[in-house]
């Protein structure tokens, strides 16, 4: 699972998030920040409230917290969804000793990073990635 520093970045350099079945976040800067959620149709549920994007709890599982406003969390994404949002910038992925090495495009050159962990491997490239596309 990437970091919250890395979700975080990834945040910042604008990566969209849809919330679907699945989807994996904490709750920033209290005391459930250490606390994983995942979306679920049956106990975590995300809708629309008078337009805005809320995260609703259902049942008591979840501390009775009722619902929270979706920009008050912070999505840590998977794998797959990763290497998805990667897309064609993902050249390669290499496993090397303890590390995971992603080579990947940014601008007109190619780039590597290595992590001990794939999802921040994944991370990282897509942070200089949409980084770049940024500028």
């Amino acid at each position: 699972m990437i970091t919250l520093d890395l979700a975080r970045e990834l945040a910042d350099v604008g990566m969209p998030w849809i919330p679907t079945a699945g989807d994996r976040f904490v709750i920033p800067g209290g005391e459930m920040e250490d606390e994983v959620f995942h979306v679920a149709e049956m106990t975590i549920e995300v809708q629309s409230h008078h337009g805005a994007g809320v995260v609703r709890f259902n049942g008591t599982t979840e501390w009775a917290l009722d619902s929270i406003p979706s920009e008050s969390v912070l999505w840590l994404p998977r794998e797959d969804q990763l290497r998805d949002a990667l897309g064609q910038s993902l050249v390669a992925l290499e496993h090397e000793g303890n590390e995971w090495i992603v080579t990947y495009a940014a601008g007109e050159r190619l780039h590597r990073v290595r992590d001990g962990d794939v999802e921040c491997g994944y991370a990282r490239a897509l942070v200089a990635v949409l980084g770049t596309h940024a500028r």
